[in-house]
């Protein structure tokens, strides 16, 4: 029978790592207040195991809080997207929820997973949607966020590339460009 070990790691290294993120991307994507930052978090890629086999509650935790304290305290709203097992929906305050459908749904570590379960903990008034149009993301682990970004999604890279052993994807968006030779765009909004 074969054992698998897990190392463990620093929390205070994972929330360090999480708060350099979100604070680059806060910059990076010059993300405004009541901007929607989706947030898909592998918990087990973060301890280093495959996505979806290790899920961790403590690990969920540490980042939600790290995350939602940097990002509230520039008035920009948290996303949390839950796993494949619910359909990748998305847990967000109440407040932030008005332009989006709302469905039924908690999220718990092996269904939604640690992240999500922990977002629904600790929002005061959690809501899930089905989708969400966020205008930046970070991608903890391959979680696959593309699906609730606005359109045009650019890639960022983040001078933290990863969350323990989570590879760390970032994107900010842009209205997409239309007309031709002739057109004219507002910088601003690139």
């Amino acid at each position: 029978m074969k054992v698998m070990v897990i190392k463990m790691f620093d929390l205070n290294e994972i929330k360090g790592a999480a708060q350099e993120a979100a604070l680059e991307l806060i910059l990076k994507a010059k993300l405004k207040f009541e901007h929607i930052v989706i947030v898909g978090c592998s918990s087990s890629e973060i301890v280093g195991q495959r996505v979806g086999t290790h899920s961790s509650p403590e690990i969920g935790v540490a980042v939600f809080e790290t995350l939602n304290e940097v990002f509230s305290k520039e008035g920009i709203y948290l996303a949390a997207q839950c796993c494949e097992h619910l359909n990748r929906a998305v847990i967000i305050e109440r407040v932030a929820s008005t332009n989006f459908n709302i469905v039924n749904a908690v999220p718990v570590p092996n269904a939604g997973g640690a992240f999500a379960a922990a977002a629904y903990s600790g929002f005061s008034q959690p809501v899930a949607l089905e989708s969400v149009e966020a205008d930046a993301g970070l991608d903890i682990g391959g979680t696959l966020i593309g699906m609730h970004l606005k359109r045009v999604a650019i890639p960022l890279r983040l001078e933290t590339a990863s969350i323990g052993k989570a590879l760390l994807m970032a994107a900010r968006t842009r209205p997409p460009l239309v007309g031709g030779k002739r057109a004219h765009y507002d910088e601003g909004l690139f």
